[in-house]
């Protein structure tokens, strides 16, 4: 099933992967599950009509979020500090009284938002707290919404027909009101070569001239939290059906798997990866598949520690369980450059780290 918005521009496929995890983010109770998880293909392509590279093979009907799904970056100090960065952008541009959050995850962004005096109401199914402020549902056209702003943060890379979503946000708020939009930035990924940042349940990946083309009226465009995303706000009022530039056409860099069978460890070390998030659980994924397997993987997300990563089925671990007899030198691939710092303190600066998002 592909959305029937999407257009092949019949030129080849810009990558290709068999039998990723449509969802990297579900963790598993045990090894078992984990490898026998659903799988789907990555088929990227750049739309004919509206220049927006996105995976012709996905299937919305594999996609499940549930309690199980677990993406919460905010344990660390370095996330949190970005969302405040975040939170000032926001009540800046969408001020601070009526306000909704679509896809606003387990709510810790809302929640920093309500506690500084914030007037918000968040969307999200996996939510599993009880705030009375978040709706355990999917945002949509009924859920009747009149909001000064709109925040929405990592949605849009996971919707089919993005437009008709954000054309449906547009008119269930009367068809007004400012946006704030975060997606992963496609430059970023392409520059660092960075392949493990193309995940199934990702199936459209964005520029930030994408949404030049998508509206009229653009007050804030940057690259932000180390240039991985894009931060936009825009008056959804001035939305518009964007059309491909022929003279923007996206390019895969020919060496843009080249450093996946780099093996980047000492010979004879341990290896293993710190960041069970999306990153590592395709890195460890394809590191397998080019027979250099990942032994331990470090998270200090207490959800996912005692649990298994899709395909690969490898034990998620808590820094001081999986450090214990981890011997000093061992390889640490560094799942995202920004945490580095963090990374090294908290384990002494004992080891060789490798940062996999440099080129």
């Amino acid at each position: 099933m592909i959305a029937k918005d999407k257009v092949d521009s019949g030129k080849p496929p810009l990558y290709e992967q068999k039998g990723f995890p449509v969802l990297q983010n579900r963790t598993y109770d045990t090894p078992e599950e984990a490898r026998n998880c659903q799988t789907g293909d990555i088929l990227l392509v750049e739309d004919a009509e509206t220049g927006i590279v996105h995976n012709k093979a996905f299937d919305p009907a594999l996609i499940e979020y549930d309690s199980s799904y677990q993406n919460e970056q905010a344990h660390s100090r370095v996330f949190e500090r970005h969302l405040a960065d975040v939170g000032e952008i926001v009540e800046r541009f969408l001020g601070k009284s009526r306000i909704v959050e679509v896809g606003c995850g387990k709510g810790f962004f809302l929640g920093m938002l309500e506690q500084k005096g914030f007037d918000i109401i968040g969307f999200d199914p996996a939510y599993e707290g009880d705030n009375p402020r978040i709706r355990k549902c999917y945002f949509q056209e009924g859920s009747r919404i009149c909001a000064n702003g709109i925040i929405l943060r990592h949605v849009l890379e996971h919707i089919p027909d993005p437009y008709a979503f954000l054309e449906s946000m547009k008119r269930a708020n009367g068809g007004g009101g400012t946006i704030y939009i975060e997606v992963p930035c496609l430059e970023w990924i392409l520059e660092h070569r960075a392949w493990f940042d193309i995940y199934y349940e990702h199936v459209n990946y964005f520029r930030i001239s994408d949404f030049h083309r998508m509206f009229g009226k653009v007050a804030y465009a940057a690259h932000t939290f180390g240039g991985q995303y894009i931060s936009l706000v825009a008056d959804l009022g001035s939305l518009r059906r964007p059309h491909r530039d022929p003279g923007d056409a996206v390019a895969f860099p020919e060496d843009f798997l080249h450093t996946a069978a780099v093996n980047d460890g000492k010979d004879g070390a341990r290896a293993a990866i710190w960041g069970a998030s999306s990153k590592g659980v395709i890195f460890a994924l394809l590191k397998s598949r080019l027979g250099q397997p990942i032994e331990t993987v470090i998270d200090i997300n207490p959800a996912k520690q005692g649990r298994y990563l899709p395909v690969t089925g490898l034990l998620v671990q808590s820094p001081e369980e999986a450090l214990a007899d981890f011997p000093a030198g061992g390889t640490i691939h560094v799942m995202n450059s920004n945490y580095l710092e963090e990374i090294r303190a908290m384990t002494g600066d004992r080891y060789n780290y490798v940062l996999v998002d440099h080129v």
